[in-house]
């Protein structure tokens, strides 16, 4: 008994982890699947074809390319935007501080099918053409949010007696803020920047109600599902996969190499 207790933690820890990372192993394996039909839903052999030609479905490339544009021009926006306001409501107090406090929360909190159908009424009722743009502005919308959370919980932490001392050094409030804030806060940024990202590139509720004619690679495969499942899809799935997982690899790499140079310079 004593034995289960100190490692009841671990099995129970190693079961979740599987359990979320089941769907990720068969989407990876049916990659390398060679389906006998249009559908890539069972397993016919292994093959690498499908990596060596991953844009060979019709489509995919240019609704790839879309959902790639976007993902980088909103994650880009948000963040700037978000990092502002995260600023402004940690640093500052000001009349409405506390409602603007609450707001952020909202477009995390409703539901997508509902900000979606939203969107889209401000969209008709404003004579406004849905399309990239419009999508664009969605994206942004709700990826702010995110962005304000994640760069707020970096600056809760943040010491202002390093900045105190930089302007006691002689140093003005714009150079304070780009040789000592911003370096500090940069993981935090980077990390919002990066959720942002994987939150805009497979979002398919809002962006299906805002897209008018054009077609992201979470609609391509919605449309696609209904007369086939190449496994191209799943070969870019996995890629962008893998792309989110070494970027944030390489931010936690980068905190740990700032914090270990730190300790060292003190």
């Amino acid at each position: 008994m004593r034995w289960v207790r100190r490692h009841v933690l671990t099995a129970y820890a190693v079961l979740a982890l599987a359990y979320l990372f089941l769907p990720i192993a068969v989407v990876v394996a049916f990659s390398f699947n060679n389906p006998k039909g249009r559908f890539n839903f069972t397993w016919s052999g292994f093959t690498w074809k499908n990596w060596e030609n991953p844009f060979a479905f019709p489509g995919i490339g240019p609704a790839l390319r879309v959902s790639i544009e976007l993902a980088l021009l909103s994650s880009l926006i948000a963040t700037v935007l978000g990092t502002l306001i995260a600023l402004a409501l940690v640093r500052y107090r000001f009349r409405g501080s506390a409602t603007t406090n609450m707001l952020i929360f909202i477009p995390m909190t409703t539901p997508e099918v509902v900000m979606g159908a939203s969107l889209l009424t401000l969209f008709v009722n404003w004579r406004i053409a849905q399309g990239f743009g419009t999508i664009l502005i969605a994206h942004i919308l709700f990826n702010i949010s995110y962005v304000v959370v994640t760069v707020r919980a970096r600056l809760v932490g943040f010491d202002r007696h390093l900045e105190e001392a930089a302007m006691d050094l002689g140093a003005n409030e714009w150079v304070t803020f780009l040789r000592v804030t911003l370096p500090l806060i940069m993981p935090g940024i980077l990390a919002a920047g990066l959720l942002a990202f994987a939150l805009s590139i497979d979002d398919f509720v809002i962006t299906y109600f805002n897209a008018g004619a054009t077609t992201t690679f979470p609609l391509f495969v919605w449309g696609a599902a209904r007369v086939a499942t190449p496994p191209q899809i799943n070969v870019i799935g996995t890629a962008i996969f893998v792309v989110a997982v070494t970027g944030m690899l390489a931010n936690i790499l980068f905190q740990n190499y700032r914090a270990r140079k730190g300790a060292v310079l003190a």
